[in-house]
């Protein structure tokens, strides 16, 4: 079935008039959230821990920020843009207390509301509202006039108007300038999860290591293996992003072409389709979230010794090296 699209036309920014809205958290998403609903006429506060990097910037933004419980208590829609490990927490201690009947929880990610890690009061009603754009892009798009699509959805006590109330709030951050599909929080909270484990992270850093060590082993430079394991894929996703794989493949080599469509196949085999498989099993089910919320839980031993031995990666290393080769980049070291 086709997806559902609105637009401008579709949503009646009205709709916020009268009511305040707080982001919680003025990161990636929360500093484009809260500035564009301004801009859109909106009464936005915003919650903010105190000498944070972040609790600055919402300053020189023109904001007050406050603690995340004033907030709640002052806000008629509260919108909770923090990571996602940390939301039950602050939920629990400081938002869930302050919450009324009319209340409406704003999610920009499925996972702790599908998950049920956010015990939602009768009366409270929690939607999502999905910008498919990190936030400073979500910004500048809606400074340009234009605007990132979303992804909207009802959750536990959603009702026809809050859904509406939903479609405001994108159109107030630019969302139905781009278009905003409708889904649910189950959808949108397991497909994206297994686009970043299978794809877009997992998938992809796997991939890139394995090419390199491959060629390393085979005695190649470093350098070389580098170049095309890595450093030329962002070539290869650009041409994808302007116009799918057929743009891609159209602007490579017929020699490029004929190696993509005989060899892919042999690296991503039904071995590796059948993993596919149990890794969304797996989102489906729960088991991951468990294991995540579990693994915070106990201060994330794994988590960080994974991140110690990834970072220590010889790709590391020689990336690093030829990066500031190349005057062009802006590199960036973590």
């Amino acid at each position: 079935m086709p997806a559902k699209i609105y637009y401008d036309e579709d949503a009646d920014l009205s709709l916020l008039k009268g009511k305040t809205v707080a982001i919680i958290g003025y990161g990636s998403q929360g500093h484009a959230h809260a500035q564009n609903l301004r801009d859109s006429g909106v009464r936005v506060i915003v919650a903010e821990l105190p000498g944070t990097a972040n609790y600055k910037l919402a300053v020189e933004h023109g904001f007050q920020p406050m603690s995340a419980e004033e907030a709640s208590k002052q806000a008629d829609i509260i919108t909770i843009l923090l990571p996602d490990e940390i939301q039950p927490d602050v939920f629990r201690s400081s938002i869930r207390p302050n919450l009324r009947a009319g209340n409406v929880i704003v999610c920009s990610h499925g996972f702790n509301v599908h998950y049920g890690q956010f015990d939602i009061p009768d009366g409270v009603a929690a939607v999502l509202v999905a910008p498919k754009g990190p936030g400073h892009l979500v910004r500048s798009e809606f400074v340009k006039g234009g605007g990132v699509p979303c992804l909207v959805a009802n959750g536990p006590n959603g009702t026809e108007e809050t859904f509406k109330l939903a479609l405001a709030y994108a159109k107030g951050i630019g969302g139905t300038r781009g278009g905003v599909i409708e889904t649910t929080f189950a959808e949108e909270t397991e497909t994206d999860l297994f686009g970043e484990q299978v794809v877009l992270c997992g998938g992809v850093s796997e991939l890139i290591c394995a090419a390199f060590e491959t060629l390393v082993e085979a005695g190649y430079q470093p350098e070389l293996a580098y170049f095309e394991c890595m450093h030329e894929l962002k070539l290869i996703v650009d041409l994808m992003y302007q116009g799918g794989l057929s743009y891609m493949r159209y602007s490579i080599s017929n020699t490029a072409e004929y190696g993509d469509y005989t060899r892919g196949p042999r690296i991503i085999n039904q071995q590796t389709r059948a993993e596919m498989k149990k890794i969304l099993a797996e989102i489906q089910s729960g088991a991951f979230a468990k294991e995540w919320i579990l693994e915070n839980k106990a201060n994330a031993p794994m988590f960080k010794a994974l991140r110690k031995k990834a970072r220590a990666h010889m790709i590391e290393e020689v990336g690093r090296k030829l990066r500031k080769m190349m005057k062009w980049i802006d590199a960036k070291e973590v």
